[in-house]
């Protein structure tokens, strides 16, 4: 296993090159730079602006730019945030692990919620709570999140205020509390945010997740096991559902990655102290490291989702091998 892990990171290093490479030229073409609110301030002079040009080599061409950045990456260093004011590595670092525990709490609901109801769904085909749901993962699928996300928070402002938090990650007292009432604090506060990430996820997997089992359900193997009088929870269980959820797995390779992103636009609306709000500053601030960081950390994460993923792969389906 884990000479199929390093062999699947050497190879998505020049997926990674690649992805750096076209979103550096993308900045790059994008009008103005990152020096330009320096230029407009009178209280600095030409000279302190030619200095930082070429301090970060701003003066050379763009791809002899990206060259000294892929060197300084290669040394640890991500360079520097000009709207932070502060290293990428520091910037991100801060953030990163808010982004990723309301990923991973939204993973979480998707998964423990998404996987039972398809398994229901398909198992009493076309009841009344399969029909049920179904219609619950169409409108979740059709709506969109940010809209949701507004629903919900005037909603909660106006019917849970005081008891779910509208807003931000934690509570101004959240340092007076102990250890259970910090964890209870991030919690709640995560209550928006994370129904707001699961709803489609759920809905889009609930569907994925019944039409797999459907068509094992019909399989000849699941007639022969029924015909043997093998117990029906053990057909659906450890026959059906063995084969029926492997394709999820694949999928949650890319739902690891997509939720990181997705995270984004949830973070500005909530006020998530997440990843998504800088990355939305620096793009409009053309804080070109700072961006470059950002799709760095995607990249890995797309990357690690589907080692993840192909682990898991392996584990839930005996005939797949590591080698």
């Amino acid at each position: 296993m884990f000479a199929f892990i390093v062999r699947r990171v050497l190879v998505t290093i020049p997926l990674l090159i690649a992805m750096s490479f076209f979103t550096f030229m993308l900045m790059q073409l994008a009008p103005g730079d990152v020096l330009a609110k320096y230029r407009a301030n009178p209280q600095i002079d030409e000279k302190t602006i030619v200095e930082m040009e070429q301090k970060f080599h701003f003066d050379k061409p763009a791809i002899v730019q990206y060259g000294y950045w892929v060197g300084s990456l290669v040394r640890g260093d991500m360079g520097y945030s000009f709207t932070m004011k502060e290293s990428v590595s520091s910037v991100i670092s801060s953030r990163l692990v808010n982004t990723l525990i309301l990923s991973l709490f939204a993973i979480f609901i998707t998964w423990t919620l998404a996987i039972p109801l398809g398994i229901y769904a398909a198992v009493h085909q076309y009841k009344f709570l399969d029909k049920l749901f179904s219609f619950i993962a169409y409108i979740g699928i059709s709506f969109p999140n940010f809209f949701l996300a507004l629903l919900l928070l005037y909603g909660a402002s106006i019917w849970f205020e005081g008891i779910i938090p509208i807003g931000g990650m934690k509570s101004m007292n959240y340092d007076s509390l102990s250890l259970f009432g910090k964890v209870l604090d991030v919690g709640k506060h995560l209550i928006i945010p994370g129904i707001v990430l699961g709803t489609s996820a759920i809905a889009g997997l609930q569907r994925i997740m019944r039409g797999n089992m459907l068509e094992e359900l019909r399989q000849k193997y699941i007639v022969t096991a029924r015909a043997k009088g093998l117990p029906e929870n053990r057909v659906i269980y450890k026959h059906a559902l063995r084969n029926a959820i492997n394709p999820l797995i694949t999928i949650f390779g890319y739902e690891f990655s997509a939720l990181l992103s997705g995270a984004a636009l949830i973070e500005i609306i909530t006020g998530w102290p997440g990843l998504g709000n800088i990355m939305l500053d620096a793009v409009r601030s053309q804080d070109i490291f700072l961006v470059m960081g950002n799709m760095l950390i995607a990249g890995v994460m797309l990357v690690l989702g589907n080692i993840i993923a192909d682990i898991l792969l392996a584990a839930a389906d005996p005939r797949i091998k590591l080698g």
